[in-house]
């Protein structure tokens, strides 16, 4: 790997998340039996603000035991839901989970998969790791990830132009490729947040690939036509993965109702029974707010 891009990533990964984060993150992983690290991500690492939801990722040693970790060996990432006091208001985060391992193969992006290297290529911090040399692991994975973002942007992208033109290319594709809620133009937002760092990992990333003067033909079009296969696969793939988090997704209603408040302002009662059966209970959750539109409109 390029040091050049080993150095930028391990700087990365080393800064400070807010404190507040640190501490949930240390929770988290007291919530696993292996945990190896713990990395933190999302808008909440930029802004600091503590009443949206936290996003981490989990690292672990080996999968859950029984039945879900046979369908996590499957099926990754397991995601959860937790909310921790915090003087007057919770504090929320949901939790990806997938062992090292799979971390470190999903990256390379031999896989079907996008999810993952397109996620850590985005700004993200290490806040715990177990020790060196799953740190080093960890820094070694996360710049592979941009590695593979970078040889697919380049292939995805305009023959030449401007870095900017690549990850809007790329993000603009693997949006569209998997089951996702935001608009195609989320790309533009991520890379609006910090241009000048998307410029730096391309040429960085480019680099270590070995591709700074461009992709042959024959590289391009074997990037392309894999590229094809990951579009048709991605949405089917992750649907299976929202049917399993549809039985495995622990703290499902609590953050069904904690989004429902937050986006249409409708308060759903959590009761025992709603928490014990989120999928029974969705249809007079849906019947509910649908009503109290209703009557707001009225």
């Amino acid at each position: 790997m390029n040091a050049g891009l080993t150095q930028a990533v391990r700087a990365e990964l080393a800064q400070a998340a807010p404190p507040f984060a640190v501490d949930f993150a240390m929770a988290v992983a007291r919530r696993f039996d292996d945990p190896l690290a713990v990395l933190f991500y999302g808008s909440i690492l930029r802004t600091g603000d503590r009443d949206g939801v936290l996003d981490f990722y989990v690292l672990t040693a080996a999968p859950p035991k029984g039945l879900r970790g046979l369908l996590s060996r499957l099926l990754w990432p397991d995601v959860s839901y937790l909310e921790i006091a915090d003087g007057e208001r919770p504090l929320r985060a949901k939790v990806a989970a997938m062992t090292l391992a799979q971390f470190q193969a999903a990256v390379t992006g031999d896989g079907l998969d996008t999810t993952v290297w397109t996620r850590f290529v985005q700004p993200a911090a290490l806040v715990w790791s177990r020790d060196e040399t799953v740190r080093d692991a960890v820094e070694a994975a996360v710049a592979q990830a941009a590695v593979t973002a970078a040889r697919f942007a380049a292939a995805l992208g305009p023959a030449r132009g401007e870095p900017s033109q690549y990850w809007d290319s790329l993000f603009r594709e693997t949006y569209a490729a998997e089951f996702r809620v935001e608009t195609s133009g989320r790309g533009g937002t991520l890379l609006a947040a910090d241009p000048a760092r998307y410029d730096r990992l391309l040429a960085l990333a480019w680099r270590a690939a070995g591709i700074e003067a461009g992709l042959s033909a024959a590289e391009r079009a074997r990037l392309l036509a894999a590229w094809r296969l990951r579009r048709a696969m991605g949405r089917p793939l992750n649907i299976a993965r929202l049917i399993k988090a549809a039985f495995t997704f622990d703290g499902a209603a609590r953050y069904a109702a904690w989004k429902i408040e937050r986006h249409t302002g409708v308060a759903v009662p959590l009761t025992p029974w709603r928490e014990r059966h989120p999928i029974l209970a969705a249809p007079g959750v849906l019947w509910r707010l649908r009503r109290a539109r209703r009557k707001g409109r009225a």
